[in-house]
Parts: structure tokens; C-alpha cells; sequence
């Protein structure tokens, strides 16, 4: 989702604080709905973000094009998998309908912290240079990075009044169709991390969410790092 509103953002068709309707809305036969299974009404782009809701994503990913967000994520070095070899990029890429790697999605996820600019994983010092590639203006990984700074804690974190944390963290989670994995996400000026909880062999599991299982994980790896530069 992040993508998709760094495009929009882009593009001006967005800002964090213009309103959209979170409401029931069909696209074809296709009719989104949000994880909670309810709607929120007219909300601001930054609240939509902020809580993971479908339906503003979807909207979003019709008015840029699947087709767009698919070229935008390999043309940054992302492989994506689809059901199958003929399957064309469609709006449930929103919500997770797509095949791709920890290792990608954290390379990715790692454009928002360096102004748009995506690079490709480094598993070597000795590597080498590596071209990096634009997915979206700096203003656009500035609002995203600044909306994602605020998205809801999980359960026994907090980061209010009167609390030290001696890095700015921002970050996202998501849960995949049928519960089989659970994503963190999140950054720092210096440092991009993903977690994924599940079962190896993709199997289901009993409701998990990236809030509550990757999320926390996340959380205590970012605050055990070496402080920011």
C-alpha cells in the first residue's frame, strides 16, 4: 500500500490530508473490503494509510493502474509472483494479491528513508557499486515517512509523553489472504528491517497479524540497533 501512495503522491492526485470515502464500492465483480470488515466514511489519506484500509487503496490502484505499481516495483528490482504466468497485474495487488521475497519487499520498503531511491541488497563489502532506481519523488518518500510514523503501536508499546526512544521509527505491517504470514516493515533514518512470521511450508494458521506477531519483533530489533548516525 505504501507504493501505491507514493505514486499518488507523486502524481498530485493526493495529499496527506485530502479526504477520501471509505465506503462499500465495486470494481467489476470485484467489492474490497476492509480487514475489520467494516468502513470508516470519509476519512483523510493519512488516516487511510495509517490504518491499513483497503478500500482507499483499491481506489487509488485503479486511478494509477496495477499495471503501473507492477512496473514501478520491478523496474526497482522487486520480483513479483503472481497465481499464474499469464496473470496480469489487477487491483487485488492492493491488498496483497501478489507473490514476492522478505529480501525484496525490505529492499523496497528501504527506498522510502533514502528519498525514493531504491537499491539492491548488498550481501558482500566487496560487492561493488549498485545502480539504484527511482520509484517516487523525495517529497512523496517524505510524506510517506512521516504518515508511517504514526501508525497504531502494538498491544504493550507505546511512544507518547514522556517517553525516550532514541530513534524516529516508522513502519507498516500487513497479513496475507488466509492469515499464512504476518509482515513488519519499518524504518529509521539509517536502518530498514522486514519480519515475517509464519509456517514454513505456507500453510494457515489461526488468525495472525502483522500488528500483533511481526510487529513486535520489529520493534525491539530497530531499538537494539547501533544509534543513528
Amino acid at each position: 500500500k505504501p507504493f501505491i501512495y507514493g505514486i499518488a503522491f507523486d502524481d498530485l492526485l493526493i495529499h496527506p490530508a485530502t479526504l477520501i470515502d471509505d465506503k462499500p464500492i465495486v470494481f467489476g465483480t470485484y467489492a474490497p473490503r476492509n480487514f475489520d470488515r467494516g468502513f470508516q466514511g470519509t476519512i483523510s489519506i493519512r488516516v487511510a494509510l495509517q490504518e491499513s484500509l483497503n478500500v482507499p487503496a483499491v481506489m487509488l490502484l485503479d486511478r494509477i493502474t496495477p499495471m503501473r505499481l507492477a512496473a514501478t516495483l520491478r523496474s526497482a528490482g522487486g520480483t513479483l509472483t503472481f497465481p499464474r504466468r499469464w496473470t496480469a497485474p489487477s487491483l487485488p495487488m492492493a491488498l496483497g494479491g501478489v507473490g514476492i521475497t522478505l529480501g525484496d519487499l525490505t529492499m523496497l520498503y528501504g527506498a522510502i528513508p533514502n528519498g525514493g531511491m531504491a537499491r539492491p541488497l548488498v550481501m558482500r563489502a566487496d560487492a561493488g557499486a549498485v545502480e539504484s532506481h527511482r520509484m517516487f519523488g523525495a517529497a512523496a518518500a517524505w510524506y510517506l515517512t512521516d504518515i508511517l510514523r504514526g501508525s497504531p503501536l502494538p498491544p504493550g508499546f507505546a511512544m507518547g509523553q514522556g517517553l525516550d526512544r532514541k530513534r524516529a521509527i516508522a513502519f507498516k505491517t500487513g497479513t496475507s489472504y488466509g492469515f499464512r504470514d504476518a509482515w513488519a516493515l519499518g524504518f529509521s533514518d539509517r536502518y530498514t528491517i522486514g519480519v515475517w512470521a509464519g509456517r514454513a511450508d505456507g500453510s494457515t494458521r489461526v488468525r495472525p497479524a502483522g500488528r500483533n506477531q511481526a510487529a513486535p519483533l520489529l520493534l525491539k530489533l530497530l531499538d537494539k540497533l547501533p544509534p543513528e548516525a
